[in-house]
Order: structure tokens, then C-alpha cells, then sequence
């Protein structure tokens, strides 16, 4: 599949989710800080934080946040264009629903059944989001309490402080809240984009190419190495 536009299957979700998660060895939790992004619905947190700040983020940008400190072994260069390839395809379905259809906009949070009940679940995506904001994040703690206002339940969800304050609300309460989500997402997207549309008149929506790279060209895995020592062999 060449077409960057177009959306991931059901089954490609699959294999991105299960790649994320298995390069990680499973001592991971001894002595490292840093694991990357780990499923798919933290990566779509990611992806979408990064699609609605204030500034073009690069994939040799954003590349480095998604392997954290375990950056995968790659097999070949095939391998590589693949992953990176549907890693791009799904950023640019996100672009695409929140630049042309946001009423259809739909974040890809967890489900988990208990008792035969389904309960949705967010924090790994809000997590994500928060990971994503922290790479423009000079921006986003400038932009305001307005700001601050729409990003309150996202908070909530991705970290220790906003978890402790889950633990006292009744399950309506956090079910509103995780309600919330998804119209505020559409509300900090149009509040960016009117930010960058007002100092840059021309301003195009984020959409991300793969990269052409040169043999002697930095590797966009954000490695550091050149392309030719690295997932071009």
C-alpha cells in the first residue's frame, strides 16, 4: 500500500499495535525510563496531540518519542519503509477526519469487559497526547486557560495526580469526562488552526510524505546515524 492517505485496516492496527509492544524485551521495567509508545491507542494520542499544536512536529521529530530508548532491531529496509509507512498512513487519517469531516472524528480508545459489562477505556490515548503535547510544549503552556480549560479531562486520565482524583468520582462522573474527550480534541484543533492561520496566512493542514532519504542522509528512525549505516542495511 503506497497511498500515505489512505486508513489503516483492522488488520494493519493489529500488526502496528503488536510491533509497538513487542519490540520492547520484557526486563524493560528494570533500570529504563523511557519504553516509547507501547499500543496503538497511545500512539493515536500521540499522533493527534501532534496533529493539533501549534507547530509542524517532524517524523525524525516524533520518531525518537514513539521507540523511546528501545528503537527496534530492524530487519531490513523493507521492514522499516513498512512500519514507518503505516505509522504515516494512520497520522494522515487523523489529519484528514480532523481537517475534513471533524463531526466524524473518532480517537481509538481501549475497551475492557468486566463482568460481561464494557467499559471504555482512555488512559493510554490520553497518555499519548500528553506525550505528544510535550514536544511543543514552550507552545501549549503559553496558549492559555482556554487551553488549559479543553485539555482538563485529557489530564485527568494520563497521569498519577489525575488518576487519585478518578478514585473519588463516581463512574457517571468519569464516564462524562471521557465523554468529554473527543469534542474538546476537535476544539483544540480548530483553536490551533486559527492560531497558525492568523500569523501564516497561507498555512497548510499537516500532512506528513515519507521521507526521501539520501545514502548519506540522517536516518529518519532518529537513530542519529546516517541512512546508509542504518535501516538501509
Amino acid at each position: 500500500m503506497n497511498d500515505l492517505n489512505h486508513p489503516l485496516s483492522d488488520a494493519e492496527i493489529d500488526l502496528l499495535d503488536d510491533f509497538l509492544l513487542d519490540r520492547v524485551p520484557e526486563f524493560a521495567s528494570d533500570g529504563y525510563n523511557d519504553e516509547g509508545i507501547l499500543d496503538i491507542s497511545e500512539l493515536d494520542g500521540f499522533f493527534t496531540a501532534i496533529l493539533c499544536g501549534p507547530e509542524m512536529i517532524t517524523p525524525s521529530e516524533w520518531l525518537p518519542a514513539v521507540w523511546g530508548e528501545f528503537e527496534p532491531e530492524w530487519k531490513d529496509e523493507g521492514e522499516f519503509r513498512k512500519i514507518l509507512g503505516l505509522l504515516l498512513r494512520h497520522m494522515n487519517s487523523i489529519a484528514g477526519m480532523l481537517m475534513g469531516s471533524p463531526e466524524n472524528y473518532e480517537p481509538l480508545f481501549l475497551e475492557r469487559v468486566v463482568k460481561g459489562k464494557r467499559y471504555m477505556v482512555v488512559d493510554e490515548w490520553c497518555f499519548g497526547f500528553m506525550s505528544g503535547v510535550s514536544l511543543a510544549a514552550h507552545a501549549w503552556d503559553a496558549a492559555g486557560e482556554e487551553m488549559t480549560a479543553l485539555l482538563e479531562p485529557i489530564l485527568r486520565f494520563a497521569d498519577e495526580a489525575g488518576w487519585e482524583e478518578l478514585e473519588d468520582m463516581e463512574d457517571e462522573e468519569i464516564e462524562r469526562l471521557q465523554r468529554c474527550i473527543k469534542p474538546n480534541v476537535c476544539k483544540i484543533h480548530a483553536w490551533w488552526l486559527a492560531q497558525r492561520s492568523a500569523s501564516t496566512p497561507m498555512a497548510a493542514p499537516f500532512n506528513y510524505e515519507e521521507p526521501r532519504v539520501g545514502r548519506n542522509d540522517p536516518c529518519p528512525c532518529g537513530s542519529g546515524k546516517k541512512y546508509k549505516k542504518c535501516c538501509l542495511h
